[in-house]
């Protein structure tokens, strides 16, 4: 399970005064259970602690799966699966 750190500076929506911190791993931390990193550096798909919010919150560029969804994407991937946005 993933680290998650937090860096107010990329986010817009931060609260002044927010300082870097950083959450433990678990099924409930902003990333889920699992990160799959993409090449451009803070993005990637990663799971989701209220799967419910899924298409409904606001994302910062990230794919949010459900932690289950996610956890069985890591399985079926590799450093060398290429990720093609289209519209």
């Amino acid at each position: 399970m993933p680290t998650y750190h937090y860096n107010p500076a990329l986010f817009w929506d931060a609260a002044e005064g927010d300082g870097k911190a950083v959450l433990q791993p678990g099924p409930n931390n902003p990333v889920g259970v699992v990160w799959i990193d993409l090449d451009k550096p803070h993005y990637g798909i990663h799971g989701a602690p209220e799967p419910a919010r899924i298409g409904r919150s606001q994302s910062y560029g990230c794919v949010h799966l459900s932690n289950w969804d996610a956890a069985r994407l890591a399985q079926m991937t590799s450093t060398a699966t290429k990720v093609i946005f289209q519209e």
